[in-house]
């Protein structure tokens, strides 16, 4: 507790810049520009079937489900739902639907969860069962909820979806999200996941690797940065294989920027944790590596752009310790031609035009080489953009 603690003091000032323009943070980076280049105005432009503002140089993709997606060798899609696996071939407007349970009382899928097809053809599906979930108890006068169970599972397909071993239990405790999955040049796959933990109640971050396609699984070290809320603590990761064979894991934080941690073992222990010149919002975003080699990272900046100031919320040891942006009306996309060392200005890709709503929980696929799909859980956005379209050459 008394640990938990001092590293809360420690970093609750890094929320303190969340009022100002992104600044240059000390970190050994090069800064995104900042601040951004002008607002956007969502009385004229561009609009989604459900009337979000989108860039220019998109296009909506509708009816598309929301992922995520891969690609398969035929040229058809794949994605799950909360029972099936679903193919289509014919660029997502028709889906063919295979049972991935035996027996679907046992197991529904979250909303949160990711998939992978392996260059030796398994699939592989990291996710929450909501069927063991527990009531969500957070009690505000003792800043926890003990005794939390959403377990994290895997399930693998070896026949392109058409059949599903059973699911391999990884662990029972709360399971915030699950939001990424990789497979390194040497064949490991490594997946992202959360633990909450209690006294007082925040959330962590850990990975699975495995060298075996699946079949078996080493938990790397938890990343427990502190916190106290039930949307507290280091969250919902997504993770990329850097060229000289390190990993590279961005973290959700509530401190005004996303934090990066890295990996020299494949997954199997994560360590110097720090900000990032991301200035974003308590929201999960999502960062791969195109055919190009170029980087792409899909986030929610921490505020509208062009804005200076944001309303924040938390601060009451409950949604969190200290007060953060929940910025979720804009997505913004960045790339970066050096391992992330330096990122491009950041494009706004998407704006909400209704009161209340919101763009974010992103998912991405490179459809075809330069061709990037984009969809995501709030919003319902679905999207495709070039690559030279929004970040040149």
């Amino acid at each position: 507790m008394k640990r938990n603690i001092a590293i809360l003091n420690l970093l609750a000032g890094i929320s303190i810049p969340l009022l100002l323009p992104a600044t240059e943070l000390a970190t050994g980076h090069t800064r995104l520009n900042a601040p951004p280049k002008d607002t956007i105005d969502t009385r004229t432009g561009k609009f989604t079937s459900n009337a979000i503002w989108i860039h220019p140089a998109t296009r909506e993709l509708t009816g598309l489900r929301m992922g995520p997606f891969v690609n398969m060798p035929d040229g058809s899609i794949l994605t799950v739902d909360t029972t099936q696996c679903l193919i289509s071939r014919d660029e997502g407007k028709t889906w063919t639907a295979f049972p991935l349970f035996k027996d679907t009382s046992k197991y529904s899928i979250r909303i949160e969860r990711a998939l992978i097809r392996t260059r030796k053809g398994t699939l592989i599906l990291a996710f929450m069962n909501d069927k063991e979930r527990s009531a969500f108890t957070w009690n505000n006068e003792t800043h926890d909820m003990p005794g939390a169970v959403l377990p994290t599972y895997v399930v693998r397909s070896t026949d392109g979806g058409r059949t599903w071993q059973e699911p391999q239990l990884m662990h029972r405790d709360w399971t915030g999200a699950i939001r990424d999955i990789i497979e390194t040049k040497d064949g490991h796959v490594v997946f992202t996941s959360m633990m909450m933990r209690h006294d007082p109640g925040h959330h962590t971050v850990l990975t699975y690797t495995s060298a075996d396609e699946g079949r078996s699984w080493k938990r790397s070290n938890v990343i427990d940065l502190g916190g106290v809320g039930h949307h507290s603590g280091v969250t919902e990761s997504t993770l990329e294989e850097m060229k000289d064979g390190s990993l590279l894991m961005y973290m959700r934080t509530n401190w005004g920027s996303l934090w990066e941690t890295r990996s020299n073992d494949k997954g199997l222990t994560w360590d110097r944790f720090r900000s990032t010149p991301m200035t974003a919002s308590s929201a999960p975003a999502m960062f791969k590596r195109l055919k190009s080699g170029r980087l792409i990272l899909i986030w929610n900046q921490s505020m509208p752009q062009g804005k200076t100031s944001y309303p924040l919320r938390g601060g009451d040891r409950n949604w969190a310790e200290v007060f953060q942006s929940n910025h979720r009306e804009e997505l913004s996309v960045s790339f970066s031609d050096d391992e992330g060392r330096n990122w491009s200005d950041p494009v706004v890709i998407a704006k909400v035009t209704k009161p209340r709503t919101q763009v974010t929980y992103p998912y991405f696929i490179e459809r075809t080489p330069g061709e990037i799909w984009v969809t995501t859980m709030f919003g319902e956005l679905r999207i495709a953009f070039s690559e030279k379209d929004l970040a040149g050459k």
